[in-house]
C-alpha cells in the first residue's frame, strides 16, 4: 500500500517535505494579485489525485494525521474533510484541515499533488459575484489591475459549491496560475460542515 503511494510521491510525508515550496508559489501569486492573505486564516489545502485506487490509499493515510469531519458528496463525487490532530504549519499560516477529492470522472489533473489553499475572508455575500465585488473593496490593488489578470495568465473562477445539506452559501473566488490555485471564501469548511450536520 505504501509503495503504491510512494511510487505517486503522494505519502503524506512527501507531501509535507514540498508543503514551503508550494506555499511560497501562493504567496508569490497572492502578491502578483496585490492581495495580503498573511492576516486571513488559511483554512484548507486540497490535493489532487487522478486514480480512485490512489485516493483511497491516501485517505487511509491521512486519516493518520486527523480525523475526518466530513464526506459530502458534491458535484456527484465524494470529497473527505480530515480536521489535522496538529495544524500544518507553513510559512505564517496555520492550516487546520485537508480537502481530498476523489476523482472525477473523464477529469484528469496535470500533476497528483497540492493544488490549492482556500481562504477565509469573511463576508456576508451570498452569491460568487457580489462576494467578489466586495474582495475588490477590500483589495483596492486586486481591483485596480483586474482587467490585467487574463494578460499575466491568471485564471479567474467564480463558483458557490454545495454539498448535500449543506446550509451555509459559500461563494467562492478562484485564481489559478502556473499549477498553483488561491480560493478565497467567506466561511470556514468547518463552519460548512457544521451547518451540514445540523440540517
Amino acid at each position: 500500500m505504501g509503495e503504491t503511494l510512494t511510487n505517486a510521491e503522494l505519502m503524506p510525508e512527501q507531501l509535507l517535505a514540498k508543503l514551503d515550496d508550494f506555499m511560497h508559489k501562493i504567496q508569490t501569486l497572492s502578491e502578483i494579485l496585490h492581495i495580503n492573505l498573511s492576516d486571513f486564516q488559511a483554512d484548507h489545502i486540497a490535493l489532487r489525485i487522478n486514480d480512485t485506487e490512489l485516493a483511497q490509499l491516501a485517505h487511509q493515510e491521512w486519516q493518520k494525521h486527523g480525523q475526518v469531519i466530513s464526506q459530502a458528496k458534491i458535484n456527484g463525487r465524494p470529497i473527505v474533510v480530515i480536521l489535522f490532530d496538529n495544524p500544518l504549519t507553513a510559512l505564517h499560516w496555520q492550516i487546520e484541515s485537508l480537502e481530498l477529492p476523489y476523482p472525477a470522472p473523464g477529469k484528469q489533473y496535470p500533476q497528483q499533488s497540492w493544488e490549492h489553499v482556500e481562504f477565509v475572508i469573511p463576508s456576508s455575500a451570498q452569491t460568487a459575484q457580489a462576494y467578489l465585488e466586495d474582495l475588490k473593496v477590500r483589495f483596492p490593488g486586486l481591483a485596480t489591475q483586474w482587467q490585467q489578470l487574463e494578460r499575466l495568465g491568471i485564471k479567474v473562477k467564480l463558483s458557490s459549491p454545495k454539498g448535500e445539506g449543506e446550509r451555509l452559501n459559500n461563494p467562492t473566488v478562484a485564481f489559478k496560475y502556473q499549477g498553483v490555485c488561491i480560493k478565497l471564501h467567506p466561511h470556514s469548511l468547518k463552519r460548512i460542515v457544521e451547518s451540514e450536520q445540523s440540517a
